[in-house]
């Protein structure tokens, strides 16, 4: 759905701006294309550091025990030096922070990463991405054909299109996260660790407010203040989580195989 919204934005410049269309289309799909490549071919860079087995062997193999469980290669595992509670996953690889180790128990620990490895099991580290540049084209198309397509039904085309994608968007990275916790919950030795994570990470929103928003599968919901509730969030919030947590557990769901 979301790709068939783009490619009527695409054809809405081409019939509006013609040969100036069809060559704005091509550069942009041809930049983000290369975007694409060069952050899939490129090492992690910053304050992070590599799992090793003889640092947190409790991590590394019950990671290790989990991947096999989902039929996945061992991903790589980095800690990342920030005493905010936050993890996220590309690629085939998972990220833990600092702040986690000093919020939560081991069996917690394990549930995020458990929901990482959800993220990769089900493909969201290679959609994701994709999904935000398909949001970017969406924004300099509708853009482009506001400014010089000079139609109102062009303009309102454009707008419609560009709110469509952003409502579907939101729907599609939702379930997103609601299917990661269900694999977790496949996944867990201990599925109710996975609900003791959330609430324990509840307490620390605040902290994630200055975080920078990122287009990769996390483990952070949105801001859930009432006066912060957007129409884009794109996370479901912790007690909606936990809630189809409890239900997935109370349920046996999570019993069925990967």
């Amino acid at each position: 759905m979301l790709f068939i919204i783009i490619s009527l934005e695409v054809l809405l410049a081409v019939i509006a701006l013609k040969e100036l269309g069809l060559k704005v289309a091509l550069a942009a799909f041809g930049i983000i294309f290369a975007f694409y490549l060069w952050v899939s071919t490129h090492e992690i860079r910053g304050n992070y550091i590599t799992l090793e087995r003889s640092e947190i062997p409790w991590l590394y193999d019950g990671i290790a025990k989990m991947a096999k469980k989902a039929k996945l290669s061992m991903p790589r595992v980095y800690i990342l030096d920030d005493y905010i509670p936050n993890a996220y996953s590309f690629k085939d690889t998972i990220v833990l922070s600092l702040g986690l180790f000093e919020v939560l128990d081991q069996d917690e620990i394990l549930a995020v990463a458990a929901h990482e490895l959800g993220h990769i099991k089900n493909g969201d580290t290679k959609t994701f991405p994709l999904i935000a540049y398909g949001r970017y084209l969406m924004i300099v198309f509708t853009a482009i054909l506001i400014l010089l397509a000079h139609s109102i039904g062009m303009t309102i085309a454009a707008l419609g299109l560009y709110v469509l994608y952003e409502v579907t968007r939101v729907d599609f990275l939702k379930k997103r996260e609601f299917q990661a916790d269900e694999t977790a919950l496949r996944l867990l030795d201990i599925p109710m660790s996975l609900k003791r994570a959330l609430e324990e990470l509840k307490y620390y929103e605040d902290l994630r407010i200055g975080v920078r928003h990122t287009s990769l599968p996390s483990i952070e919901p949105a801001i859930e203040r009432k006066q912060r509730v957007t129409l884009i969030d794109t996370h479901p919030s912790y007690d909606e989580r936990i809630l189809r947590i409890l239900a997935e557990i109370n349920g046996n769901m999570f019993n069925k195989s990967i």
